[in-house]
């Protein structure tokens, strides 16, 4: 029997859905599971791959941030076979992913920035339909199409159009359809854009489940609350190249760590207590944008507020609040990329075809 087909509709920033079947992993494929090396691409005159190189252990989570341009996309696209790079290699699962496309397809799930799915079908007929292109038998199809409906809370929903959908239950029936052919590295291209926080905490429960079992993960996202509940080591892309990469602790660290943050009830203490501040301060004291905010890296941390709050009091300065306070997405954009995180796009608008 022939290999399964590759089933994916693309528009510009958005990948929607590469459902592909499994096979057995090549020996020798060690712990990597997601290797690039000097990936460059580029699209006219837009250079959005500029020597990209990455390595991803097999089975964990790999959170991938930049903004919006940045080449994050364009990177998920090489990887799974739907680019070709200019320059550079890349494997996944042991399979060059340019010699070997049909191997890589085989092996690998996407799930992108909206959720690819037939409005006119139900829910298990989306997954059904999903397994017979990939040679399931139809009995074996919607044995696995319940199993993943339980298993993704949507056993309730199963026989509804997916046209009544919530969007929670949508970017849900997505991921499962990715999963229909249990592949072992998954892609998710900005998979909770646009959802709620309830259905955004539900879809990271499920990513945990999946890589619990095995699964890697290349996690692309804007949000930094995501990476760092999620991913075990996060790179950050501008410029169509890694301009750092580390664990989210390290990554906070490069941007300043933790900073000790003054808030004084009154604009005019403002002055006294960047003053004050400065005396146990490690560089620059930087006063927020309502004027009532101070905040420095401290070298003593945490420990330093008790030496602080007397100083400020014996200054006269009336606080709000003082604490520590961790870098911000912004503060890690703003340092590393020398710009702030792009807005996230409205997932309603209709992205321009390639």
């Amino acid at each position: 029997m022939g290999p399964s087909p590759l089933a994916c509709r693309t528009t510009y920033g958005t990948v929607l859905s590469v459902i592909v079947q499994r096979t057995s992993t090549p020996a020798g494929l060690g712990t990597i599971a997601i290797e690039a090396s000097g990936l460059e691409k580029s699209f006219g005159k837009t250079r959005a791959l500029a020597g990209l190189d990455l390595a991803v252990p097999a089975g964990t989570i790999l959170g991938v941030l930049g903004p919006n341009g940045s080449g994050k996309t364009t990177t998920v696209r090489v990887l799974t076979t739907l680019l070709r790079p200019d320059k550079g290699t890349a494997r996944v699962a042991g399979y060059d992913v340019v010699t070997q496309a049909t191997q890589v397809r085989r092996r690998i799930g996407l799930s992108g920035q909206a959720a690819a799915l037939d409005e006119s079908l139900t829910g298990s007929g989306n997954l059904v339909m999903i397994g017979q292109l990939n040679r399931l038998p139809r009995r074996k199809a919607q044995q696995r199409a319940d199993e993943l409906l339980s298993r993704f809370d949507l056993a309730d929903a199963a026989d509804r159009g997916v046209k009544t959908y919530s969007g929670g239950m949508r970017r849900r029936l997505d991921l499962a359809a990715c999963l229909v052919t249990s592949p072992p590295v998954l892609f998710l291209d900005e998979p909770t854009t646009g959802l709620d926080p309830r259905s955004r905490i539900a879809l990271w429960e499920i990513i945990r489940m999946l890589v619990a079992d095995g699964t890697t993960v290349l996690l692309t996202t804007q949000y930094l609350e995501e990476a760092d509940l999620l991913a075990d080591r996060i790179v950050v892309i501008d410029g169509g190249s890694v301009i750092a990469e580390g664990t989210s602790d390290e990554l906070k660290t490069q941007v300043g760590g933790d900073r000790l943050q003054v808030t004084v009830v009154a604009e005019s203490d403002l002055g006294v207590a960047k003053s004050v501040l400065a005396h146990h301060a490690e560089g620059e004291v930087h006063v927020g944008l309502d004027r009532r905010c101070v905040d420095a890296s401290v070298p003593a941390g945490a420990a330093a507020i008790p030496d602080i709050a007397a100083a400020m009091s014996a200054a006269g300065v009336v606080m709000e609040d003082l604490g520590m306070a961790r870098p911000s997405l912004d503060d890690v954009f703003l340092t590393l990329t020398g710009h702030s995180a792009d807005p996230v796009p409205d997932p309603n608008m209709t992205a321009e075809p390639v």
